[in-house]
């Protein structure tokens, strides 16, 4: 799963040291004007969509269980109502990039002590990390501010823990990081320094510690990175002299060592190695044991990459999870990774790895709550991108593994179905919420295209939209006045533009589609009657391009005069001859009156240099257009675009939707992502954005939500918002 986000200034501090504590409750109080409405605040149920990169079963609490995603934050598992909690949503605007969790750890002793260590991008444009601390299992947490910065959504983000508390004291953790060597915390997470004696030097090459894993006193260290050492593998029995662990595996299957995990009956530590961190571009990997009272290494690799699938494709693959079960000594389950032609599996074995069982032979998958799972094929794959990996410690066939969009699990290793209810990890794109029909709600997402949500509180029956699939969508657009068309747009394999003439439930793929659709589909627009597409196209690079218009349906096209490349299509909502564009690089408002056959300059002079300005069309009325410029402001033009206002109620405003009018208004209400003094939020008028409240609260933010949002124009109050990294959250008045 892929994030995006505002880039942020920060100062950054010295090279492994704290800079500052603050204790930040869940629910954690801010200042603002205008008083919160009571609103009750949902996740529109799809079911997983993201990559959990982690799992982890308390080892002394029975059902307690915690997970982690590369975008979307954690998670606590309650066994009782059998849902995932999410722990992170509190987390606001300005801390977008704490969503992305490196780590997590919990204390053996202490079954409600919960670490987290955030931050998703270690780019020097993104944020430096946090660990957070709980004493409560994340239901509040005391923040730390580190002067490094951490890659939840890095490669090798599916390698092991890289935080851990040290089993001989519960007051000293260690973390791991990518470019800045191993820290160390003597006073329970609050404060961090480098830890003496460890010889990964710092690396840019982004890897560093892979894992931390203690096999008894001893604690053991992956290292990803072979800039200088040949090593990847370190131990210390005192935490403070750390040596290579002699005659550890090397060569091309052993390169960087992926998780490791301990037999304490055996006293064996296992790891799983592939020649890449993963989860992409893995083409060879393997398993080895370690003896650890003797030295003795074992190659117990249940299946050596690299020969050829049935089909006489290639094999190869690296291995990512692995996972021992207290109960049993001798049995363990591995993962493979990136094995695309064969289909990723799990291997167990219950004598030490002498031999293996592929559980995916016997698997019965029941994907019916979650049927996107099939991703447009008859039958769903077992897996892949399978790091996360976990044995209950109480249930010795309860099995939990991850994959790119899912959590699956089963009792008696056979019968495997999702165990995902609560953990939502869509990054949202394209909202809208038709004004008939019998869904409230199409979404346009990232990674899983298109969904028709029958219902808010199931995962949508049709699953994705299919004829054609796509990944990543990248437009989503209704005919104003005839909202049973709807036409949509991403990547696909076999096309890659299809529209819909009843609502969103069925889809055809465009007769015809241009050159430049495959490797740069955009954005979409159609007229209100839905005679007319306009296409645009940008390519991954940023590189615009012309756009091209069709009036049969997607049968034929040709470039629209006169429009500015790259920029996002708008119909007028009540004349079907009108298009709009905002060029955000001149700050100009091109329009056309022919039915986008041509686009002419209108007002000029505008906020520009920014790609993600909106521009947003006032529903049932021509002409009435709102432009979001981010912090330059709201401006409102009643004439076309020819003028626009700026709007003095609020100072930023990122997205904005139009719902239904409050009882006794004759304007729709506006929401908005944006902020009326300091804090970015989510806000609603009901007099024409004249005044606005705010309508989430302080535990309910989702990090960066300026993508979109849609209001309900049949339901008042109600709105959904477009996160980047837990799903679609929907709230209305209590």
């Amino acid at each position: 799963m892929h994030a995006s986000g505002p880039s942020r200034r920060v100062v950054l501090g010295g090279a492994a040291a704290a800079a500052a504590v603050t204790v930040v409750p869940s629910f954690q109080g801010r200042a603002e004007a205008a008083a919160t409405p009571a609103y009750r605040w949902r996740t529109a149920v799809i079911g997983g969509t993201g990559f959990v990169t982690g799992v982890l079963f308390h080892p002394s609490a029975r059902g307690l269980a915690y997970a982690r995603t590369d975008i979307g934050g954690a998670y606590r598992w309650d066994e009782r109502s059998a849902r995932w909690t999410p722990l992170n949503d509190d987390l606001g605007w300005d801390d977008w990039n704490l969503l992305g969790v490196e780590a997590m750890a919990v204390d053996p002793a202490h079954p409600d002590r919960v670490y987290l260590a955030l931050g998703t991008y270690a780019q020097p444009w993104a944020g430096n990390g946090a660990v957070l601390r709980s004493e409560n299992r994340g239901a509040t947490w005391t923040r730390t501010d580190l002067a490094v910065k951490l890659g939840g959504n890095e490669d090798g983000r599916g390698t092991g823990e890289r935080l851990l508390v040290d089993p001989r004291d519960s007051d000293t953790l260690w973390l791991g990081t990518r470019h800045d060597g191993l820290l160390k915390s003597t006073d329970r997470g609050a404060t961090w320094a480098a830890a003496t004696g460890f010889p990964g030097a710092p690396t840019s090459s982004g890897q560093g510690v892979t894992l931390l894993v203690a096999a008894g006193r001893t604690l053991y260290a992956g290292w990803g990175d072979s800039e200088g050492t040949a090593a990847n593998l370190y131990r210390t029995s005192d935490g403070t002299t750390w040596e290579a662990v002699p005659a550890q595996p090397s060569g091309t299957s052993a390169k960087v060592p992926i998780r490791a995990a301990y037999d304490c009956h055996t006293r064996e530590l296992y790891v799983t190695y592939a020649d890449a961190p993963g989860p992409n571009g893995q083409s060879d990997g393997s398993v080895h044991k370690l003896a650890t009272t003797s030295g003795t290494w074992t190659d117990v690799t249940p299946v050596k990459p690299g020969g050829t699938t049935s089909e006489g494709s290639a094999d190869t693959f690296g291995y990512g999870g692995v996972a021992v079960d207290a109960r049993r000594p001798g049995t363990v389950v591995v993962s493979t990774n990136n094995r695309w032609a064969a289909v990723d599996t799990l291997y167990r074995t219950t004598n030490g790895g002498r031999t293996w069982t592929s559980l995916k032979d016997s698997a019965v998958l029941d994907i019916s709550e979650t049927p996107f799972l099939t991703f447009g094929a008859d039958e769903p794959k077992f897996g892949w991108w399978i790091q996360a990996l976990a044995l209950d410690p109480y249930d010795s066939k309860h099995v939990v593994y991850g994959t790119g969009a899912t959590l699956y699990g089963t009792r008696d290793l056979k019968h495997w179905a999702p165990q995902i209810r609560g953990l939502e990890e869509t990054s949202v794109r394209q909202l809208i919420s038709p004004p008939t029909g019998e869904a409230h709600l199409l979404s346009g997402l990232g990674d899983i295209g298109v969904m028709y949500h029958e219902r808010l509180t199931a995962s949508p029956a049709r699953g994705m939209a299919s004829n054609p699939v796509f990944g990543s969508a990248t437009g989503l657009a209704q005919a104003a006045a005839r909202p049973s068309y709807v036409v949509r747009t991403g990547f696909g394999d076999h096309g890659n533009g299809a529209f819909s003439h009843d609502g969103g439930k069925s889809w055809a793929p465009f007769a015809a589609q241009p050159a430049l659709a495959k490797d740069a589909p955009g954005p979409i627009a159609t007229n209100s009657d839905g005679s007319v597409l306009l296409w645009t196209f940008v390519h991954w690079d940023g590189t615009k391009y012309p756009a091209q218009r069709s009036t049969d349906n997607g049968v034929t096209w040709a470039e629209a005069a006169g429009y500015p490349k790259g920029a996002t299509p708008l119909a007028d909502p009540a004349d079907p001859t009108r298009f709009y564009a905002y060029d955000t690089d001149t700050g100009t408002l091109f329009a056309s009156t022919d039915g986008g056959r041509t686009f002419g300059g209108r007002a000029s002079g505008l906020p520009s240099g920014d790609s993600q300005f909106q521009l947003t069309a006032a529903p049932g009325r021509s002409g009435d257009l709102w432009l979001s410029t981010k912090t330059n402001g709201l401006y409102r033009s009643t004439d076309g675009g020819a003028t626009f206002t700026k709007l003095t109620s609020c100072r930023a405003s990122h997205t904005l939707a139009f719902g239904k009018a409050a009882p006794g208004s004759d304007h729709p209400a506006i929401y908005m992502v944006g902020a009326t003094e300091t804090i970015t939020a989510v806000y609603r008028s009901d007099d024409g954005a004249k005044s606005w409240v705010r309508v989430n609260d302080d535990r309910h933010q989702w990090g960066w939500i300026g993508a979109t949002i849609a209001a309900d124009p049949r339901v008042y109050g109600r709105v959904y918002i477009a996160t980047n990294g837990r799903g679609i959250q929907y709230g209305e008045p209590v």
